[in-house]
């Protein structure tokens, strides 16, 4: 949809329109409602003034990037919104060339825009083409954005980016003399008399230089950009990021700045839908929702395995009080609210910032405390530096407790959770070890709590596998559990979630299998691995993670270095590629591994 030539009152329509057609979408199908909301503006201004074919439009996260997909070909088939073969909810470049760049994880459109602005300049495309980067308040508050804007305020290369602030109040009290003096700085009248005092000044030596800037920056001094302008890149704002008419002509005047430009916008999250105005968590992402009532279209179910880990910790957190936690901005979705609520001083949430919760974490686990870092499997990724160099290094026992480990479902690619086993595994002094149940789970989390040393312990979005099994026992390092012996040539070997899954695949099956819960990939339990290898010959590993370094690879290292042979191991971990979003389910079946799908793989194998 081109909007260049609308007038003021038709890109009020397409408002109107996106909204409505976000919320009729997101109701129906679930995904990120309040930011996508509460950006609508920003990004129809956006492609008012901007030419997103030419123009790098980079969106920090891009979970507020659905009214850019709107106005790039992709009404008709934005009911398909997170669906199983249909429009991913992130930005996705193979889905649309008007998607500059994948994103998922938050704090890297600044860097993009700073590499896009460099390639534009050695392109020669400066008068053609700018990058323009739109973040919010919580991802620019990663270190990554400010090594961005570090190299940015240097380099001065034409770059415009938005900051979408719908949390912070920057000078607050002084926000309208702000608006008013950013932007006249933005203005040519402004920048044109910056010039030409520049090129007075050079005449009349050093104190002349000394005068001028610092009468500049005490004019600056009543501005919140401050902190911008210092590091050398101009600001404007804030500026009101539901008032078209005023974020169009911002825009138009930092593009002709012609060097780095940072416009503070102030939005509403969830701004034209009532129920979901202001800062309200629980509308950031959302699944099907009544829109009249605003109720989630949720049945209950089993508990989750988030609810399980919290009840766990807070049985832990109440009875030692050298037990922490922390948190990087996902306190809801990783269970810590309840235990920042109970225990203020103890438990923590510092923000986008994995790298520096994992730190923090390690200097407080050398002074004598037991710290769990609570984590999505995927933003440990984020920190993998700091696991090595500050946490394992010096064998700290800090617990890393892997929430949404395995297929995560609609959000996809950039969030599936299946790396982390094939990643700490190679980690020297890291355990790792998972639970398959209610009871197992709290058995875990009390063995981490006395554990000495690093390790993690990862479990999966939603309930465990629903199936009845044997009574779990306390956990040992590097002891599994065997739930299920028969004389059949058949071992199943479930680690963490992937037991349920064994334990289902064998109700469709017809012969007698053994079930073996592995409970710990690192160390193993050799010693019963030998055994099993002494009764059964056709080894089947499942797993929720990928099999480079997973889990299959970690017993078949073992048997090589037992040399030990006559043993055909097969697992059913994930293939050596991304996997899509969509309904885990479908997702599951499209990968071959429902249970029905994995008992007859295994009958065909074993014929």
């Amino acid at each position: 949809m081109d909007i260049s030539s609308y007038d003021h009152e038709q890109l009020e329509g397409v408002c109107a329109d996106i909204r409505e057609r976000i919320l009729e979408v997101v109701s129906k199908n679930g995904g990120h409602l309040s930011s996508t909301l509460g950006a609508t503006e920003l990004i129809v201004a956006m492609h008012k003034v901007f030419d997103s074919k030419k123009d790098p439009f980079i969106f920090d996260v891009s979970h507020q990037a659905y009214a850019h997909k709107l106005l790039t070909d992709r009404w008709d088939d934005f009911d398909t919104l997170r669906q199983f073969g249909g429009m991913c909810g992130y930005t996705k470049p193979s889905e649309c060339e008007d998607d500059y760049f994948v994103a998922g994880h938050s704090s890297t459109s600044i860097s993009l825009g700073v590499g896009a602005a460099k390639a534009i300049a050695l392109k020669g495309e400066q008068d053609e083409r700018i990058p323009v980067a739109m973040i919010g308040d919580g991802s620019i508050s990663a270190g990554m954005a400010y090594e961005a804007l570090n190299e940015l305020g240097d380099s001065k290369y034409p770059m415009i980016i938005i900051l979408n602030d719908n949390e912070m109040s920057i000078a607050k009290p002084i926000g309208a003399i702000s608006r008013m003096l950013s932007s006249a700085m933005a203005g040519p009248f402004y920048q044109k008399f910056k010039k030409k005092t520049e090129s007075f000044v050079d005449n009349f030596g050093e104190g002349a230089h000394y005068i001028a800037k610092r009468f500049e920056e005490s004019f600056k001094l009543i501005t919140p950009g401050i902190l911008f302008e210092e590091m050398g890149i101009e600001y404007i704002g804030p500026i009101d990021g539901h008032d078209l008419k005023s974020l169009i002509e911002t825009y138009e005047m930092a593009r002709n700045i012609g060097g780095p430009v940072i416009i503070h916008t102030q939005t509403t999250k969830g701004k034209g839908y009532e129920i979901a105005e202001g800062q309200h968590e629980k509308w950031h992402g959302v699944g099907p929702f009544d829109r009249a009532s605003g109720n989630a279209n949720k049945k209950s179910g089993p508990k989750s395995a988030t609810q399980i880990f919290t009840d766990a910790l807070l049985h832990l957190a109440k009875n030692d009080q050298k037990v922490v936690g922390v948190t990087a901005a996902m306190p809801s979705g990783t269970g810590l609210t309840e235990l920042m609520e109970t225990y203020p001083e103890r438990f923590w949430d510092v923000a986008i910032a994995e790298q520096h919760a994992v730190t923090s974490m390690a200097a407080m686990a050398k002074e004598g405390f037991k710290p769990f870092v609570t984590i999505y499997s995927t933003f440990l990724q984020r920190g993998y530096d700091q696991v090595i160099h500050d946490t394992c290094l010096m064998d700290l026992p800090v617990v890393f407790a892997l929430d949404r480990a395995g297929i995560v479902g609609e959000d996809g690619e950039t969030h599936q959770g299946v790396f982390d086993i094939s990643f700490l595994r190679a980690i020297p002094n890291m355990t790792l070890f998972a639970p398959r149940d209610e009871k197992s789970m709290h058995q875990a989390l009390g063995f981490a709590a006395e554990y000495e040393h690093p390790c993690s312990v990862r479990y999966p979005r939603g309930s465990f596998t629903d199936v009845k099994l044997p009574t779990s026992i306390p956990f040992e390092l590097a002891k599994s559990q065997l739930l299920i012996s028969t004389e059949s040539d058949i071992l199943f070997i479930g680690y963490g979630n992937g037991v349920g899954r064994a334990a289902k695949t064998m109700e469709s099956m017809d012969e007698p299998v053994s079930l073996l819960d592995l409970r710990f990939v690192k160390p193993l339990d050799e010693a019963m691995l030998i055994r099993m290898a002494q009764k059964h010959s056709r080894w089947f590993v499942f797993s929720d993670s990928s099999a480079m370094g997973g889990v299959g690879s970690a017993i078949l290292e073992f048997l090589a270095k037992e040399s030990i042979t006559g043993i055909d191991v097969t697992t059913f971990e994930y293939s050596d590629a991304f996997i899509t979003h969509g309904n885990t389910t479908l997702v599951e079946e499209s990968l071959g591994l429902l249970p029905e799908q994995l008992a007859q793989r295994v009958t065909v194998s074993v014929q």
